[in-house]
């Protein structure tokens, strides 16, 4: 079996299978006959961090990647990336469009790289991700001795957003909760929007491609992103609105084809997952679950909690937190008493909160939260003592997650690498260049 595996940048779950009101009908289509996970979740709600954990089935700090490696971050050790396991059992590994894992495309070690031409993407990232879709759709079509892995990564629905489609009225789109509504965040949501329909266009070309082709018979397909989506208190934050994440899949012969799960699930569980999908070992370094007893219906979990981190973004800000289907857990691992602002992308909706007093917002060490009593993520529990077994237990929990994974925030403050870019906590953009020393 073959694998494409589909991914864009900073999505959350907001495109139409999970509800947003936005049209996407070939996402749709596919989550239609697929299998939709509606409780998947990001290990790191930062875009490195993240893909690397997907792509190493290890959680950042695991696989070394701590921060963003046009910053200066890069992976441990790239022999444990995904693209380069599979060669080893035969497979051609195919990478077009975004990854996000390394400076540059030769470090990861694919087999075939289809997007090295950079001139759409300096044209319109709009061009440079129906330029790759379409490139992809080539590749199915010219065929290829070997079994292959193909990553199609898009930039969209990264900022800086498109122009607002013409069937996007700004007037009648609601901001994402927790953003207030006002003239400036539904036309920013509306901008989003506009770059959801691009990324659903460049789905369908891959998909059509895949069915003309034939290779809808011999291959598995996932699509996901990477973390939530650019907006305050979302991506770089540990609340569900930064780390849950749409997770779609089918291959051929899938039993659960159709189905949507409610299972508790992380991205780290895609590689072991992947290993079984293609009949091929699994390697020890692997942290995840498989998801094929829930695929073939022989369970309906394969894990109570599931973990996620942030360490650097644009600035330092070392957090963890432990969520099972009802709880969840946030500590913080720094002694900042203040916002810290780069950490947010610049955006309409950031500007309306600095105007409006974020920083001088109480910045709690510890959250615990009830999910079904409150799955905003609103009220903090942690002093409560009616929770106080519980906190005692998502810490329990939390605490011996760190161990086992030998997490070096245990042993005191983070140390970035001798010549990476790390803005200063007191930034208020990420594109500041006033950088730790």
């Amino acid at each position: 079996m073959n694998l494409i595996y589909i991914h864009t940048h900073d999505t959350g779950k907001y495109v139409q299978p999970y509800g947003s009101p936005v049209a996407t009908p070939n996402l749709m289509q596919f989550a239609s006959g697929g299998t939709l996970f509606r409780h998947a979740f990001s290990a790191a709600p930062t875009c490195a961090p993240s893909r690397a954990s997907l792509m190493t089935g290890m959680c950042p700090h695991s696989n070394g990647m701590l921060g963003l490696p046009h910053r200066g971050f890069l992976l441990n050790d790239y022999s444990r990336h995904m693209a380069q396991y599979l060669q080893n059992f035969g497979f051609e590994t195919i990478l077009c469009g975004e990854h996000h894992e390394a400076p540059n495309d030769d470090m990861i070690g694919y087999s075939r790289v289809l997007s090295r031409d950079k001139s759409a993407k300096e044209i319109s990232e709009k061009a440079w991700d129906l330029t790759n879709a379409n490139r992809v759709a080539d590749f199915l079509f010219s065929g290829t001795g070997k079994p292959f892995f193909l990553s199609f990564g898009m930039h969209n629905t990264h900022r800086e957003y498109p122009e607002i489609d013409q069937s996007i009225n700004p007037d009648f789109v609601m901001p994402p909760f927790p953003i207030y509504d006002t003239k400036e965040t539904r036309r920013d949501m509306a901008a989003f929007y506009s770059a959801v329909r691009i990324v659903d266009s460049c789905v369908g070309i891959v998909l059509d491609a895949l069915k003309r082709s034939g290779h809808g018979k011999d291959t598995a397909v996932i699509i996901s992103t990477d973390h939530g989506i650019a907006f305050p208190r979302m991506k770089c934050h540990l609340y569900d609105t930064g780390i849950g994440v749409m997770l779609m899949m089918d291959f051929p012969g899938n039993p659960m084809g159709g189905k949507v799960l409610d299972s508790l699930v992380s991205q780290v569980d895609l590689f072991p997952t992947v290993c079984d999908l293609l009949g091929i070992s699994k390697p020890a370094w692997l942290q995840g679950h498989t998801l094929m007893p829930l695929l073939n219906g022989a369970e309906t979990e394969v894990r109570d909690k599931i973990f996620a981190e942030v360490n650097f973004h644009a600035a330092y800000e070392p957090k963890r937190c432990v969520r099972t289907s009802r709880y969840k857990l946030i500590r913080l691992y720094d002694d900042y008493n203040h916002i810290v602002p780069a950490n947010t992308d610049d955006s309409p909706s950031k500007d309306l909160m600095l105007r409006s007093g974020y920083l001088a917002e109480a910045r709690p060490h510890e959250m615990l939260f009830d999910l079904y009593l409150d799955p905003t993520e609103r009220v903090n529990l942690v002093t409560e003592n009616r929770y106080a077994e519980i906190h005692s237990e998502m810490s329990d929990r939390l605490n011996r997650w760190m161990l086992r994974t030998k997490d070096p925030i245990l042993m005191g403050k983070l140390q970035k690498p001798k010549h990476a870019l790390v803005n200063k906590p007191s930034c208020i953009s990420p594109a500041s260049t006033d950088y730790e020393p």
